[in-house]
């Protein structure tokens, strides 16, 4: 995480539907759409393993429900060494997401969301529905690039916000990036998983992770998140 953060397969793939016919939803809508950005070149790319887990665990407690699980479109990148190509990046993902939550929103306004992500691609969900950006002033050139906060009218369609191994306030803040400030309309519907002793998320120094920051699709996690996810609906 450096950039902004500077100022299998078949039923899991991203854009996949399981579950029952459509019933709340609108045609061609889900009950629940699950947007998730995986983490910095996770493997199983677009969902990455945790998304995977994620996704099955959510359609296991909502077998009665249509579920879709979509890949947040974005590099996941690793390429830290190039902060402002790293930035471009991530928020490019950002405007993704928002694109693809107001595009929700409005074609299918009874389909409950469900914004996720892991490690880097939890500080992507953190940031899409922040509240606005404190650009650090050497960067404040590249403002007019970070896109406005979702709109008001959003926020109804959005039932949870799940959020593994977030990079901490620490974090963020030694690695250059804004802080993570949500929309407090967002307060009550948001959870955030961390592994005791996991270094990205745990409020250690700025550094790189430990094995313990890969163990979020084996360890349970997926599991009470997809409970916080039917609790919420």
């Amino acid at each position: 995480m450096s950039c902004l953060i500077v100022a299998a397969a078949g039923l899991v793939a991203g854009g996949s539907t399981a579950g029952r016919t459509d019933a709340g939803a609108a045609p061609g809508c889900a009950d629940v759409h699950v947007l998730f950005a995986r983490g910095t070149v996770e493997d199983a790319p677009p969902l990455g393993l945790t998304g995977i887990a994620f996704g099955n665990a959510v359609r296991s407690r909502l077998a009665n429900k249509s579920v879709r699980v979509e890949a947040i479109d974005y590099a996941a990148s690793a390429n830290f060494t190039n902060k402002l190509a790293f930035a471009r990046t991530f928020v490019d993902g950002m405007k993704s997401a928002q694109r693809r939550v107001e595009s929700i929103a409005t074609t299918c306004p009874r389909t409950r969301i469900v914004v996720g992500g892991y490690s880097q691609g939890a500080a992507l969900a953190g940031y899409t529905i922040s509240s606005g950006y404190q650009i650090p002033q050497k960067y404040t050139q590249y403002s007019s690039y970070v896109p406005d906060p979702l709109p008001a009218g959003v926020a109804p369609h959005i039932a949870a916000v799940v959020e593994f191994a977030p990079p901490s306030a620490r974090f963020i803040r030694e690695a250059g990036a804004p802080p993570i400030q949500p929309q407090p309309v967002y307060a009550g519907r948001t959870v955030k998983y961390c592994i005791q002793g996991d270094t990205i998320c745990n409020g250690a120094p700025l550094g790189g992770p430990n094995a313990l920051h890969l163990l979020y699709s084996v360890n349970g996690m997926a599991d009470q998140a997809a409970d916080y996810v039917a609790r919420h609906l």
